[in-house]
């Protein structure tokens, strides 16, 4: 097949849906699923068949559409309604009264001019919500695969690292690493053997970015995995994705085998001289397999422990060959950046955190969702314009970025921007994108202590500062929550978190301690206000603005 054949199939497939007189898209995400969305979408076929209006409307299933906590969600082109909470008898009525009589049923109806839409820029989620997640025709027509046969029959794989390097894309899934640099060490790098490897092992408390990715666009995974693999010289891909996912790893699945048999993966992919495969591995479920030495030795059959760097993967990786190792948003970046140039990704976000990124919103805020902004954007408008602010009758306290390995940020720093540099500067980081919100009834005690045991739990324990150390934290912690600590358990716990930051082996104990530092240095007083009374000390009096030392 020629990228002719595939725009020519594009053509008949939008063709095909200029057809129907409306299309109903309905969410079918793991999300709205668990909310009954199959149920609505038989609901609404049930109602067109009994109008006899089954020839003349469509219903489609499709990726996330973002606001999660209002599922079942449901979209009617070309009319642009979005109607949210469609359980059966909505769904009647949708068919009654708006599909029949032109009459849109209120009750239920999302208004898109709220900032929770208009504040968004789409990017990796361009086609989540707009395309059928499971046809191959609906993505050749949103532009799928346009970007592959560019690079494949127009570009050089230099030209290409030098355009993604160009774009400033960092890599998502937390380190920040410029992507560019790392497709050209690969490159660079001598082998008989190179491998492509896509981490979706999203194991964050909280998060569901990459899940939703995989679920809405996986064919978007798969363009970007084969022109990664014609840029460095590789013939070999996996993705590495958690069995939790298991309508991710069935759209996966499907995808991988259409694009075999469409001449898109395998040998003299469209008709070119480049081969190139894809296969999936399964992880058990290990939160420390996200770490990129643990996930390559997990792919290799063996049990998912890191180990030290340098050698680095771009140097050797799998079976000690040069591996380019990215995660699922970085990949769904490559073929937009392709196909629209590296100057149009870099003039969005900031100079040095180019493009958009993808965030879960979750926790005790009003839009539960998955939203996508520009790099840059303040997190006051991530709270306030885009979540709607914290629940009734509450009001914000802190947002934890990074997840287990992020921190917490206080209502003194909404205007952050949110961006690499920023975060760091004040003691979180980026992470793959979970974003959880506290409001005036979270104690951050609680809060450190609930990520402190998640990570002791996940800790692989090769490493003495991460099995023991974590350890150890989690248990001053527990002292203090249960009142009986004191003013040295604090001083103690500090020195402890500091340890295990500078010394464990890999990013899961180097970055365990955050939630914990970043809590005392700014909501110090609520660890205080648990301890035992000893004479001579003095509590602080509100936020406490620094740490003793500096931020690490």
């Amino acid at each position: 097949m020629t990228i002719e054949d595939l725009r020519e199939r594009a053509g008949e497939e939008r063709e095909r849906q200029g057809k129907w007189k409306r299309r109903i898209l309905y969410c079918s995400a793991a999300g709205c699923v668990s909310c009954g969305s199959k149920e609505t979408a038989e609901s609404l076929k049930q109602s067109l068949k009994t109008g006899g209006m089954d020839t003349e409307v469509e219903v489609v299933g499709t990726g996330c559409m973002g606001l999660c906590g209002e599922g079942p969600l449901v979209k009617v082109h070309p009319d642009d309604v979005l109607y949210e909470r469609v359980d059966t008898s909505a769904a009647n009525a949708i068919v009654t009264s708006h599909m029949m009589r032109g009459e849109i049923v209120s009750d239920h109806l999302v208004d898109q001019t709220v900032p929770f839409f208009a504040s968004q820029v789409k990017v990796v989620l361009e086609n989540c919500g707009r395309i059928n997640a499971e046809s191959l025709d609906e993505y050749l027509a949103a532009g799928g695969y346009e970007a592959l046969g560019k690079a494949l029959g127009e570009m050089q794989p230099g030209e290409i690292i030098d355009e993604v390097r160009k774009s400033g894309l960092r890599g998502r899934g937390g380190a920040g690493y410029s992507t560019g640099l790392k497709w050209g060490i690969v490159q660079k790098a001598e082998s008989d053997q190179k491998y492509v490897v896509c981490n979706a092992d999203e194991g964050d408390p909280g998060a569901f970015m990459d899940r939703s990715v995989l679920e809405g666009d996986p064919h978007r995974i798969l363009e970007g995995m084969v022109i990664a693999g014609y840029a460095v010289g590789a013939q070999q891909g996996y993705i590495y994705i958690r069995a939790e996912y298991p309508l991710a790893i069935e759209r996966l699945r499907l995808a991988i085998k259409q694009a075999e048999r469409n001449g898109l993966l395998g040998n003299k992919i469209l008709d070119s001289n480049f081969s190139f495969r894809i296969d999936l591995r399964i992880g058990a479920g290990a939160f420390v397999c996200g770490e990129e030495t643990a996930l390559m030795r997990s792919i290799q059959g063996r049990r998912g422990r890191p180990k030290p760097r340098p050698p680095y993967p771009s140097e050797r990786g799998l079976w000690e060959k040069p591996t380019l190792l990215n995660n699922v948003e970085t990949f769904a970046n490559i073929a937009p950046i392709i196909r629209n140039g590296s100057a149009w990704f870099a003039a969005i976000g900031t100079p040095k955190s180019t493009g958009t990124k993808v965030f879960a919103l979750a926790g005790k805020i009003r839009n539960t969702g998955l939203i996508e902004v520009p790099m840059g954007i303040p997190l006051r408008t991530i709270i306030f314009d885009i979540g709607g602010g914290t629940t009734e009758g509450t009001e914000f306290k802190a947002a934890q970025t990074g997840g287990p390995s992020g921190g917490c940020i206080p209502s003194a720093h909404l205007d952050l921007p949110v961006d690499y540099e920023s975060l760091a500067g004040i003691g979180s980081i980026m992470g793959s994108g979970g974003l959880i919100v506290m409001d005036s009834t979270s104690n951050m005690v609680d809060v450190a202590k609930y990520f402190m045991d998640f990570c002791v739990d996940e800790s692989c324990g090769k490493c003495v500062p991460c099995r023991v150390g974590t350890a150890h934290i989690a248990g001053l912690l527990g002292k203090i929550v249960n009142k009986k600590a004191t003013a040295e358990d604090i001083g103690l716990l500090e020195e402890l978190c500091m340890m295990v930051k500078a010394t464990s082996l890999c990013g899961l104990g180097q970055s365990a301690p955050n939630p914990v530092l970043s809590t005392l240095r700014f909501f110090r007083t609520e660890y205080e206000e648990l301890l035992q009374p000893v004479e001579g000390f003095v509590p602080t009096n509100g936020e406490r603005q620094e740490t003793e030392r500096p931020w690490p």
